[in-house]
């Protein structure tokens, strides 16, 4: 298979003009392509007058001298190339007594649970928020009526916290072993659009999401295993440092001996009981702030040009290091997007970011946000940064009454509340209050803010814009914890696996979904299937 990086063409080209540019390249003749893959696609963008779509394309050709092709071409873009292919070593020798036993529909759960399923595990999976369809009901009549269920809201429920998302799928952790490939492959499977498989940043939206995460569940029920929706982790039971059972809801113990623990950065209640069970777990760096929104319009122009009309609605990734050594950055971009109350606690309240698959709401926003490290918190507990996070979303929530705090830039650059809104109006799921979103942050974050704003504004023109809005708090950009677990991915309690980004092993979808996929081959290497 030979493999062409960098193929350029206009933003508006054809599917025969792509074909024509490999032809022209391989220097053969367009009858002599048998198939052709596209493997990445990306906008380059730096010249704003000659916007191109950049490819990467493997091709099969007639000719099998593919060595005297490549050489032929003397171009150092055109190579022999090879694709990663995801494989598992299934060998497992040890028997099951249980079936394993996932707790989290997030991404790492319901990936590690769809593996094992489609090799015979038959796992039991438990969801302490309800499946997707109620999921939905119960949130929007959150947004409506502020009347929050602490046990199914954007936090929990099937899915998990990407199902109120954007659902971005792009991610840096490097896909050496192919489990990147294979998360992609099997979002396609179960309803995502095709192109997610190689475009440079790939997005399903919240609204194909959930479909997708549900025909998830079905096929693993399909196979043999149970989902349990309004099922709650509350106790482990364990001798000798090895697990025998779990209890739900406060009533019910399951035996239990390999439990995958992909409980999401969000169950404090979960972090604090396994904490008191003794489970090895460390503090660690996260980041908080505000989302920021601006028109669409700016940010797709800034960034395209002219030619915005004709492309996607625009996205950005934008950092900065402060004169206090604090790093600033946007995080969880929503194009053409929702701000959204995220809020899981009585009287804290969080904010985050969701889009459709279209992204083609009015205003664009973004996490801008600021590191925050373990000598930031109060005490020694690993359960410190948890506790900075509620300190931060309880002033979130007095701030803004029980609604959403809004604020422009104007406003929080001079620390006074907000009276009237300019230009913008939020585009919000959920209710809001003008005030002042600086009373809910640290100094030292709403300084780095500012400062990184007006660094931001450098890049992409009218970023600072007065009447931009600010909403806070952004406090759940990833887990507080980390979960120490082994070579094998055990914790220190035998047989507790703990997965994804609830135990500090992810920051995304995907990546989330990966981890999930690891700890399956772990399993599937100790165990035979439980038939």
């Amino acid at each position: 298979m030979i493999k062409i990086n960098q193929l350029k063409l206009g933003i508006e080209h054809s599917k025969e003009a792509l074909e024509e540019k490999i032809a022209k390249t391989l220097k053969v003749s367009r009858k002599q392509i048998l198939y052709y893959e596209i493997s990445k696609q990306s906008i380059d963008a730096r010249k704003k007058n000659d916007i191109m779509y950049t490819y990467t394309v493997f091709v099969t050709l007639e000719e099998l001298n593919e060595k005297k092709i490549v050489e032929r071409c003397k171009n150092n873009n055109v190579t022999i190339g090879k694709k990663t292919i995801y494989h598992t070593v299934k060998d497992g020798t040890e028997e099951l007594k249980e079936r394993p036993v996932v707790v989290g529909t997030g991404p790492a759960g319901i990936f590690c649970a769809l593996k094992l399923a489609e090799d015979g595990f038959r796992p039991i999976v438990i969801e302490r928020g309800d499946d997707v369809d109620q999921r939905v009901e119960v949130v929007n009549h959150f947004w409506k009526t502020n009347e929050l269920n602490t046990e199914s809201n954007v936090q929990f429920g099937e899915g998990g916290a990407g199902t109120f998302s954007d659902g971005k799928l792009n991610t840096l952790v490097k896909d050496v072993t192919g489990r990147n490939t294979e998360v992609l492959r099997l979002f396609v499977e179960y309803g995502a659009p095709e192109e997610i498989l190689y475009l440079n940043k790939p997005h399903i939206g919240t609204d194909r999401l959930r479909e997708v995460v549900k025909a998830m569940r079905n096929r693993i029920i399909a196979l043999g295993g149970e989902v349990r929706f309004r099922t709650k982790l509350t106790d482990l039971r364990y001798e000798n440092a090895k697990l025998n059972a779990i209890e739900v809801n406060d009533s019910e113990w399951i035996p239990c001996e390999v439990l995958v623990l992909a409980i999401g950065h969000s169950a404090r209640d979960t972090f604090t009981m396994l904490y008191e069970k003794k489970l090895e777990i460390t503090k660690k760096p996260f980041a908080i702030g505000v989302r920021m929104e601006h028109p669409q319009e700016l940010i797709s122009k800034s960034q395209y040009g002219e030619s915005y009309s004709k492309l996607p609605a625009a996205d950005y990734k934008v950092t900065h290091q402060t004169s206090n050594g604090r790093g600033v950055y946007s995080f969880c971009m929503c194009p053409g997007g929702f701000v959204v109350n995220a809020s899981s606690e009585k009287e804290r309240l969080v904010v985050n970011g969701m889009s459709n698959y279209d992204r083609g709401e009015k205003n664009a926003n973004s996490a801008i946000i600021v590191t925050v490290n373990p000598e930031d918190f109060d005490g020694d507990s690993p359960l410190a940064g948890m506790e900075f996070q509620r300190k931060l979303e309880h002033l979130a929530y007095m701030e803004g009454k029980g609604s959403v705090p809004v604020q422009l830039f104007c406003d929080f650059e001079a620390n006074r509340p907000t009276t009237e809104l300019g230009s913008m109006t939020p585009n919000l799921k959920g209710q809001y209050t003008l005030a002042n979103v600086r009373n809910c942050l640290p100094s030292f974050v709403s300084e780095s803010i500012i400062e990184g704003v007006h660094a931001f504004d450098q890049k992409i023109h009218g970023f600072a814009k007065p009447d931009a809005l600010m909403l806070g708090v952004e406090t759940r950009t990833s887990s507080p914890i980390k979960m120490i677990r082994n070579e094998e991915l055990e914790s220190n309690i035998a047989g507790l696996y703990p997965c994804g980004e609830g135990a500090g092993y992810a920051g995304g979808i995907t990546s989330a979904a990966m981890d999930g996929i690891k700890v399956y081959e772990m399993i599937v290497h100790k165990y035979k299937p439980f038939l």
